[in-house]
């Protein structure tokens, strides 16, 4: 095992391939002077629409921004010591900035500098270029890969196909311009570099994403001081206001010029935002092979699995719909709520709290038959049907993403291509050698993460354990307002005291859930970066597998309370149980399985409606303030003229917001997955709110990326991670958990019994459902009165009871395994990997040895003929007899 190389080694091959470049700085750019004053606007003016340099041609790859305030105002505006405290703060960021600007240059990094003047402020640009000789160089380092032979893109979509059969018209299919090509492609090689398709183009040859990639790991690994203090890389810079922002350039503007030029002229943003993030496109087929070329895989593999989880919800929200008609026709002719609706003071009930009254069984008709809108038998079937649905979806989803993964040319990538995170480089104490690609890489001793990382489990579990006191501080929130309203002597209050504290319960739940989100996300954060994982992939898994543990705990519990603990152990009448001093709480008296459609509605719809408002509003705002803190302060031209008619493209940019990642939107999405498949027994309209939900976010989304954020840096992904893990496991909890809410929960079992041991009808199941308060009860209060549960009158549990408990766990037993096998069944039949293909791997690996091969065979053909033209010269010449040319 060996000490980690120095970024100086790195690049001191590097360096030796382009001296003949790092002779001419762009932009009067040196080693001796990094502040350096603004172009002539002239020029600026001639370029202010293009990403280039002032020269026209360089073409810029990345931009480096930070703001100063110029000494003259800090001496105005702070006193002393505050100035003292600046001025030190300036002078080490202005070091730190040197630094990592010389030793961007050492790598031979083509730069340019722009200013722009405010008021209170300079704002500096640093366009940043790679030339050729950089782009070689880290294309094979990176291990890149690049076309070998062009091919017509062949994507489709099986919905299109099954139209195309059927000879109906697909509104949803529409032909978006300049689709790109596919590719046979292999690993980058310096030394292969002339059997690479386009390589005697060197501006083209590598592509906009690509020379993205190869400038942030320059970026990201660059040293600006120490590695032990973590003095590496952009990110570090950014952290600590170094720079202000480091981001590459969109592709020009977003909106399409007045005069409607052709489609095949539109920039990629463009094209973007025309077919793709218009609203007026929401029921169109995502240009994802678009999405994929400008915004990388990563991206795309998101909005490629949220639009076919879309698609799949359609089915699910119909079915849930016409359950969900078929409760409410079941509502009107149900005889259990007929008989509790007719039954006026025949049932009178015990006091729900010790300081409540006696009520009767009739004044709860109207949540009675709202229960039965979710509590019928099309619940069962519903049931299987989602659980089954959850199955089929994640296995196709495993065929589209393996199609996916090898159409976009990223199959091997987390096994063989993907290379150690920029911080992780620069970090690592020691190196070792790859024992799949034999390559040197930098090691982080194993035992010393799984110290950190169970360091970081403690944490977790306190994080945990700090939800699981709020959610018992809601529960005796909810508690507490019952026994309030009940005792208030109001009559509108005490007859809806469960209802509202169960309403305004899940409210306050709802903003405990988002407050702990932001806190807990920020500590996940430090501690996944502590633990020094070795690529993106790995890091990133890490981080969602702490914050998903943690949101399942902070979303789910308090729907797992109601649906499988509220009411459970309550006691009888003159024995009730006690937590913290106070009576357990029962279940409202429409039943369990109400309330907990309740929530779900609460918190599913709820933080919908909040996420989406806060994806349309806040975005904008922050675009509208940012813009507007750097026009308002720009100073005017000399014409008097605003300087925004001239702003540059950079300026444009810098005024967008930052790409903060897609994990809150994964993250909102497998919530939202948990919430239609755990608890879709209670509320089978879930499928539908999600559907409508979705159709929003995608545009939403789409609209957030291409208008109003910065252009993230392209990055490669092989599918959506951890992510489809975390989903498998959702869909076994699913089964488990509807199961028991059907057994448990729910009143189907209970009227099924009645119906083939008693009457068929119905008729008396009230009767049978309700106990006598016990004697010692009756003589304490002399009155009698009645109460839900199997019980006789000393208070023991009766036969019945006995024989429900072993009827409901049968059908847990039979649910499940009937369940699991369907499921099993349909993963052995559907193949992860279409034959398809299959076939297209074997072929492209056979075509890409046949191109390398003629490639081969043509450049030893024209090395063959070009020898045998020099021989063929030279062996006319008669050195003897030829005359000297120069007399």
């Amino acid at each position: 095992m060996q000490r980690r190389k120095t970024m100086d080694d790195l690049h001191s091959s590097l360096v030796e391939q382009d001296q003949s470049s790092r002779g001419v700085y762009y932009g009067s750019l040196n080693r001796e002077s990094i502040e350096i004053s603004k172009l002539s606007d002239s020029s600026l003016e001639k370029r202010s629409t293009d990403n280039v340099f002032s020269d026209g041609c360089t073409r810029i790859d990345f931009v480096l921004v930070w703001e100063t305030v110029p000494r003259e105002l800090v001496k105005q505006k702070d006193s002393s010591e505050n100035r003292g405290v600046r001025e030190r703060s300036a002078i080490i960021h202005r070091t730190w900035r040197k630094k990592f600007l010389d030793k961007l240059l050492d790598a031979g990094i083509h730069m340019e500098k722009h200013t722009s003047h405010v008021e209170k402020k300079v704002v500096h640009y640093l366009l940043l270029s790679a030339p050729w000789s950089v782009l070689c160089y880290y294309a094979e380092e990176l291990q890149l890969r690049l076309p070998l032979q062009a091919l017509p893109n062949q994507a489709s979509n099986w919905s299109d196909r099954v139209l195309g059969r059927l000879g109906i018209c697909n509104m949803m299919a529409e032909e978006v311009p300049n689709l790109p090509l596919d590719y046979y492609t292999c690993q980058f090689k310096v030394n292969k570099l002339q059997w690479f398709l386009g390589s005697d183009k060197q501006d083209t040859f590598f592509s906009t994403t690509q020379r993205q990639q190869i400038l942030y790991e320059i970026l990201a690994t660059t040293q600006y001081g120490h590695s032990k203090e973590r003095e590496v890389g952009v990110d570090w810079l950014l952290s600590e206001n170094v720079f202000t922002a480091a981001f590459p350039l969109h592709d020009g503007p977003f909106k399409v010029p007045p005069e409607e030029p052709a489609p095949s002229s539109l920039n990629q943003r463009q094209i973007l935002y025309q077919y793709w993030a218009s609203w007026r496109k929401w029921y169109k087929y995502q240009p994802l092979d678009h999405i994929r070329k400008y915004f990388g895989e990563k991206v795309a593999f998101y909005f490629a699995w949220l639009g076919f989880y879309t698609g799949w919800l359609l089915p699910a929200a119909v079915m849930g719909t016409m359950v969900f008609i078929a409760g409410i026709s079941l509502m009107f002719d149900d005889i259990p709520s007929q008989e509790i609706c007719e039954s006026k003071e025949q049932y009178r009930m015990c006091p729900l709290c010790k300081s409540c009254p006696y009520w009767h069984l009739s004044s709860i008709c109207k949540m009675f038959k709202a229960g039965r809108l979710f509590d019928h038998g099309g619940t069962i079937f519903f049931s299987i049907f989602m659980s089954l649905w959850a199955v089929m979806f994640l296995e196709y989803w495993k065929r589209t993403n393996a199609t996916l993964a090898h159409r976009w040319d990223c199959s091997d990538f987390e096994d063989i291509e993907e290379r150690p995170r920029p911080q992780f480089t620069a970090m690592a104490p020691m190196t070792i050698i790859n024992p799949i690609t034999g390559a040197e890489e930098p090691y982080f001793p194993k035992h010393s993460r799984n110290h950190r990382v169970l360091a970081g489990s403690m944490v977790i579990i306190m994080m945990i354990a700090i939800v699981m006191m709020f959610v018992v501080s809601v529960i005796l929130y909810r508690v507490v307002v019952a026994i309030l309203l009940s005792s208030s002597g109001y009559f509108r209050f005490v007859a809806s005291a469960s209802r509202i504290a169960s309403i305004t319960g899940s409210v306050v739940n709802l903003f405990f859930i988002l407050i702990l989100s932001k806190i807990y996300i920020s500590l996940a954060h430090f501690l996944t970066k502590w633990e020094m994982h070795r690529t993106q992939t790995k890091y990133e898994d890490a981080f969602i597998f702490k914050v998903f543990v943690f949101q399942f705990v902070n979303f789910y519990s308090s729907p797992v309370y109601i649906a499988f603990f509220k009411g459970k152990f309550v006691g009888y009448p003159g024995n009730y149980v006690n937590f913290l001093g106070v009576r357990n709480e029962e279940c409202s008296p429409g039943g369990c399985l109400i309330e907990l459609a309740q929530e779900l509605l609460i918190i599913m719809v709820g933080k919908q409606i909040i996420n989406n408002m806060q994806e349309v509003v806040i975005p904008k705002l922050k675009c509208w303030w940012h813009k507007h803190r750097l026009d308002s302060s720009k100073k005017p031209s000399k014409e008097g003229a605003s300087v925004q008619a001239d702003e540059a493209p950079w300026e444009k940019n810098y005024q967008l917001l930052v790409f903060e990642g897609l994990f809150d939107e994964y993250l909102e999405m497998v919530m939202q997955f948990g919430f239609i498949t755990i608890f879709v027994a209670a509320c089978p309209l879930a499928p539908l709110f999600a559907l409508l939900n979705n159709w929003v976010e995608i545009r939403l989304d789409a609209q957030k990326l291409v208008c109003d954020y910065r252009r993230p840096v392209a990055e490669r992904a092989q599918g959506i991670g951890i992510w489809f893990y975390i989903l498998e496991v959702i869909t076994h909890l699913a089964v488990i958990s509807n199961a028991f809410l059907i057994a448990f929960t729910s009143d189907f079992l209970p009227r099924t019994y009645y119906e083939y041991i008693y009457d068929s009808s119905l008729r008396g199941y009230v009767n049978f459902t309700l106990a006598y308060a016990p004697w010692d009860f009756v003589q304490h209060n002399n009155t009698t009165c009645r109460y839900r549960a199997f019980r006789d009158q000393d208070g023991n549990l009766s036969s019945t009871y006995w024989h429900l408990l072993a009827i409901r766990l049968g059908f847990i037993i039979a649910f499940e395994h009937v369940v699991f096998f369907i499921a099993r069944i349909i993963e052995l039949v559907v193949p992860d990997i279409p034959e398809s293909v299959e076939v297209k791997v074997k072929r492209e690996r056979y075509l890409a040895k046949e191109a390398l091969a003629e490639n081969k065979a043509l450049l030893e053909r024209r090395d063959t003929r070009s020898k045998a033209n020099i021989l063929d010269s030279t062996a006319t010449r008669d050195w003897e007899t030829e005359q000297d040319q120069s007399k």
